[in-house]
């Protein structure tokens, strides 16, 4: 095993040792983790997204100790270790690719993609104690953010048939998903607004997929853009003197188009 690799595992082991280990440490399980699990995934892609190389080594250092400490517990209840860890993703990676690692041939990325999501099928259908149980949405996480949920649940669906073969038509879904929310507004019926809203947004995550666009990043993109474009605002309004809650709307919606095209240049 590497030198480093080996070191990182001895000292999550000395920090979980209940007699002279951290307390903090110690304390922790798995549920108590999901938050840094979480947390650190996102700074990951914090640190791609802002393409700061030292930042990406030093947060993939922090998801790395989450696999660690998630395989050091596992290890003390006698479920699996790191290396059990380590050995299941080598075994999947090379199953996943027999275009590399056997003779398989693809004439197609789609039919690479197809193969793929054919061997994940296979995996599940080998977990499962009750094949009759098994449905191709098996095995999207449950706790995944839902857009990226939504996404993969309908890759999966597509994977067999269930979508529409041109983007066209989604256009239209969309738009009448729209006028349905309009008319749950107009209805008054709160419950009926909400569903009508899941509606809207599970359609448009189909429209990004029928573009090529992942919908969680063009999200969180379009959130960053936001926030830039509201801090100008902020900025403009302090420079008066103010605060926002002084200034009428048009006024702010007028530093907002100021805002998009400063930002543009």
């Amino acid at each position: 095993m590497l030198k480093n690799t080996q070191q990182l595992l001895d000292i999550m082991a000395r920090l979980r040792q209940p007699e002279d280990g951290c307390a903090w440490d110690i304390k922790q399980d798995f549920n108590s983790l999901i938050p840094y699990v979480i947390e650190e995934a996102y700074e990951v892609v914090d640190a791609i997204e802002r393409n700061d190389m030292d930042d990406l080594c030093s947060e993939l250092g922090d998801l790395l100790l989450q696999v660690v400490f998630h395989a050091q517990i596992a290890a003390e209840r006698g479920h699996f270790t790191f290396e059990q860890v380590s050995d299941a993703i080598c075994d999947k990676l090379v199953r996943r690719h027999p275009h590399v690692f056997a003779d398989a041939v693809y004439s197609s990325d789609a039919e690479r993609h197809q193969a793929w999501e054919q061997a994940k099928a296979d995996e599940r259908q080998e977990k499962n104690k009750n094949p009759q149980q098994i449905s191709v949405l098996d095995g999207v996480a449950a706790s995944l953010p839902a857009l990226l949920e939504c996404e993969k649940i309908q890759d999966r669906a597509a994977n067999f048939g269930f979508d529409w073969t041109t983007v066209e038509p989604v256009f239209d879904k969309v738009q009448e998903e729209l006028d349905e929310v309009k008319e749950a507004w107009l209805s008054g019926d709160q419950a009926h607004i909400e569903e009508e809203i899941g509606d809207l947004l599970l359609v448009t995550v189909n429209l990004a997929r029928h573009l090529k666009i992942n919908p969680e990043l063009a999200l969180k993109h379009s959130t960053k853009k936001f926030s830039r474009r509201f801090q100008y605002i902020e900025q403009k309004v302090a420079a008066t003197g103010r605060d926002l809650i002084d200034c009428q709307l048009a006024e702010l919606d007028a530093y907002w188009d100021e805002a998009k095209l400063a930002q543009k240049k």
